[in-house]
């Protein structure tokens, strides 16, 4: 099965908007499709208003609808018409019997032959024989013979709208019935100069073509910067990832990500750190498993010796030896495998635990009761005693609390093995700084190592007459614990009097 060739975000994010802006695109095509007919509707209404108006006084007036009634009616109610740039009216057969026009003498532009009306100071109409000339302008022509053939051909159940433009000028017109007691008698047609119309439509064309670049410019910017400081950086730590994956001798360096203070930053730290985590925890389980092995092997050689003498020797008291060395070393591989196992547990544990705040007093109090009550129960006269000095009541550390007491427990346990009756073993808490420390101190024999931290080096111990029970693994844990709660441990021998000492610090918390 081929796989299926992954996407980029910045792709994916491109496609989306191109998406989005074709959607828009769209409902943009449509919208400015329907802004010029909605205003010339608007225009129409107040057309068809006037229209009204105009037939009610006609029927109003008894006004004869005829070229000398309709001219007397212009002139006598020319008010109605001032707001308007013509209006037309014309007889059933489709013929003009009345213009505007005739109000203010401007009638070079249209095309007809006719006598201006002109009103006398008497108030009795006069005709002015003065004729005009027709009008050559084709656009105009073209409109009459519409008006005409719409006259003739349509029943004008409904007003019509017509729009032409003239002279690049554009007009809008509504031709409309005009009835007397329910009967046809002629028609109106009103025009009106609508070029503010185109204006708007314009406007709002270069209004969203101007929108649509300046998102399209802030999207190519956004783009820009996401590829460059969010994608490219996260690129780089899934290559990073890859090589570490496959192993490369050579992984790609992102120090370069670590000086950047925002979410790439954490996050490139988070991945460096658990990298370095989990390359420290092979080795770790890798250094350990040959350790274990080298470990193993001693004691498996000394069983395997002691068991093929055993059936050659006759006496007793010989038999005896070589069993106590075979039971020893049988104590000795268990130990090993045991310890061995809850290391591990313990190490898998304490990555899933939370730390939180808690009293390190207490921690060492509870244990130090604990050793003492054994102690007591098997008779042995070894005291523990617990000195603090610290400004503070409570001595508070981040930790986790199980983890700490198996510190305190296990370095007990390392100087009761050192101890001898009637010894003493001092535990004291102090602060210095910004961190407490914990002394461990016992009179036994002390360090014979140099240096004296090669004893929380892993298998390592020193106790040949105790070999089988302890598996040198214990100072080891201790370390590694210590060094999971951001601390430090360290061995030296007593200076004033005989003894060892192992120091702890662990940063202190308010």
């Amino acid at each position: 099965m081929r796989k299926k060739k992954s996407s980029s975000i910045l792709r994916k994010f491109l496609l989306f908007n191109l998406l989005v802006f074709s959607v828009l695109g769209l409902f943009t095509i449509l919208y400015l499709k329907a802004v010029q007919p909605n205003l010339v509707k608007q225009r129409t209404a107040n057309h068809i208003l006037v229209i009204k108006n105009t037939t009610d006084h006609l029927n109003r007036l008894n006004v004869k609808f005829d070229a000398t009634g309709i001219k007397t009616f212009l002139l006598s109610t020319r008010f109605l018409f001032q707001s308007l740039d013509r209006v037309q009216f014309y007889s059933v057969s489709g013929e003009i019997i009345g213009d505007t026009n005739i109000l203010d003498l401007d009638q070079g532009v249209f095309s007809k032959t006719d006598s201006i009306i002109q009103e006398s100071i008497n108030g009795i109409p006069s005709i002015n024989n003065k004729k005009i000339k027709i009008s050559k302008n084709k656009d105009e022509i073209q409109k009459k013979i519409l008006i005409k053939d719409n006259i003739l051909n349509k029943s004008l159940i409904a007003p019509i709208v017509l729009e032409s433009k003239i002279n690049n000028n554009f007009f809008v017109s509504t031709l409309s019935q005009v009835q007397s007691r329910e009967r046809k008698i002629g028609y109106i047609i009103v025009t009106e100069e609508a070029n503010d119309i185109l204006f708007a439509v314009e406007e709002r064309k270069n209004f969203i073509i101007r929108t649509v670049l300046a998102v399209a410019l802030v999207i190519l910017i956004f783009s820009l910067f996401l590829n460059k400081y969010i994608l490219k950086p996260i690129g780089f730590l899934v290559m990073f990832t890859e090589a570490i994956k496959a192993k490369s001798e050579k992984p790609l360096s992102i120090g370069k990500l670590f000086i950047r203070k925002d979410e790439i930053g954490k996050l490139t730290k988070s991945i460096d750190e658990m990298t370095t985590e989990l390359q420290k925890r092979a080795n770790r389980a890798e250094t350990f498993s040959t350790d274990l092995a080298h470990e193993i092997r001693n004691p498996l050689a000394s069983l395997k010796g002691a068991s093929e003498l055993l059936d050659k020797i006759e006496k007793e008291n010989e038999r005896e030896k070589l069993l106590k060395i075979i039971n020893h070393d049988v104590e000795r591989i268990e130990r090993l495998i045991t310890d061995y196992s809850q290391m591990l547990k313990d190490e898998a544990s304490l990555s899933r635990e939370k730390m939180k705040k808690i009293d390190l007093d207490k921690i060492i109090i509870n244990v130090v009761e604990e050793f003492t009550n054994n102690l007591n129960n098997q008779n042995k006269k070894i005291a523990i005693n617990i000195s603090k000095n610290t400004n503070s009541r409570e001595c508070f550390v981040i930790g986790i609390e199980t983890r700490l007491e198996q510190v305190v427990a296990n370095l007990l346990d390392n100087s009761i093995s050192f101890s001898k009756e009637g010894d003493l073993i001092k535990i004291e808490i102090n602060e210095i700084g910004s961190n407490y420390v914990i002394l461990v101190k016992d009179e036994g024999p002390g360090f014979a190592e140099t240096p004296t931290n090669k004893i929380f080096k892993r298998f390592y111990s020193n106790r040949p007459t105790k070999f089988g029970e302890h598996s040198g693994l214990g100072l080891n844990i201790v370390k590694n614990i210590v060094e999971l709660h951001k601390g430090k441990i360290s061995a030296s021998n007593r200076i004033l009097s005989k003894g060892a000492q192992i120091e702890v610090l662990l940063p202190r918390v308010s």
